[in-house]
């Protein structure tokens, strides 16, 4: 390897939205995840809803503004 030219090498906190801490090494001193194995539905076998950026009220609001214009539209 080439003498400064990659990132140091470093202990790395993780954090979770579940509340879960690990400890790895990493390019960053601190990491903050949405989603890790301890909470992810693949790996604890529970069904869970994840909303990311609001994508299902989007929808929703989008879904209803439509259903209203045709309704308007048959009328």
């Amino acid at each position: 390897m080439k003498k400064d030219i990659h990132p140091q090498y470093m202990e790395c906190e993780v954090h979770c939205a579940c509340g879960s801490t690990t400890h790895t090494k990493a390019t960053v001193p601190v990491m903050r995840l949405d989603i890790c194995s301890a909470c992810h539905p693949f790996y604890t076998g529970k069904q869970k809803l994840v909303d990311t950026a609001g994508r299902i009220e989007k929808f929703q609001r989008r879904f209803n503004k439509k259903a209203q214009d045709t309704k308007a539209v048959a009328s």
